[in-house]
């Protein structure tokens, strides 16, 4: 396998070095900083994209859409091809269930859902992340910095995977067939449950409530959305399970590297 990564950040990183000597893997940053190409150096890119057997891309739309399928879709051939979306095209559902077959680009992710359908539309393998979190990353870190906070809506949910579970997934994708695919724990929840239970596995007391009124724009539009995201179909398709099925689990398995005294701030994904 020879495999091309457009957007080698948190999470394609962990893909990166999970498939070790499995794949000879290249990659693409906005910079080309350390052993990756830079995004506009199309010579090298296009001499990529000729190489390998598999390509993913990480990188998000923006509003001129979707920057990889615009400057470099026409080379991709019947490449396997994978995207990694997200769960924020379902839009808000009010709380309730969505799979696979409920409708996108209700929401605020206009732009996500655009991309997704035409990934989707080149045969791709797109995988619909919720909220990510892992090493480095997580409500752990967050409490740990002193920097959490709840919000007190009640009925409010998200869904949540770990890092290495969305690896697990698309690895599994390399031999399955093209569509959309639910990569997400079986634990719906609250924020404040999240938060709340972060503080706990660290010795400390719960983050402050701050209400929704104070919160900035754009996370008063996160929190006007609810919904529990179903992952029956990559279970039943790609024969995946989340290894960290609970948010509970992920947190306890995080939580004996994460301490007040050594967090930090959670990276910024490139």
């Amino acid at each position: 396998m020879r495999l091309l990564i457009f957007g080698l950040g948190y999470t394609a990183s962990r893909l990166a070095a999970a498939l070790g000597d499995r794949a000879v893997v290249q990659a693409t940053t906005r910079d080309g900083r350390g052993d990756t190409m830079a995004f506009d150096d199309a010579a090298a890119v296009e001499r990529a994209i000729a190489a390998a057997t598999h390509i993913l891309s990480s990188v998000p739309p923006g509003q001129g859409g979707d920057p990889v399928l615009t400057r470099y879709g026409a080379r991709f051939g019947d490449r396997w091809l994978g995207y990694l979306s997200s769960t924020g095209v379902y839009g808000d559902v009010g709380g309730a269930w969505v799979d696979e077959s409920a409708p996108i680009g209700g929401g605020r992710r206009v732009e996500r859902a655009e991309a997704d359908a035409a990934w989707l539309a080149r045969g791709a393998h797109v995988f619909r992340l919720p909220g990510i979190y892992g090493p480095g990353r997580s409500p752990l870190d967050r409490v740990a910095s002193g920097k959490a906070h709840r919000v007190d809506m009640p009925g409010q949910v998200f869904s949540r995977v770990h890092v290495d579970d969305i690896v697990s997934g698309v690895i599994a994708g390399f031999d399955a067939p093209a569509g959309a695919y639910n990569l997400s724990d079986d634990c719906p929840a609250p924020q404040d449950a999240v938060m709340t239970y972060a503080a706990h596995l660290l010795g400390l007391p719960p983050p402050p409530v701050v209400p929704p009124a104070d919160l900035s724009p754009a996370a008063q539009g996160f929190y006007a959305e609810n919904r529990r995201v179903a992952n029956g179909k990559a279970k039943r398709v790609l024969g995946w399970r989340p290894a960290f099925a609970d948010y509970r689990f992920g947190l306890r398995a995080l939580s004996a590297t994460t301490s007040p005294a050594t967090a930090s701030t959670p990276p910024a994904i490139a």
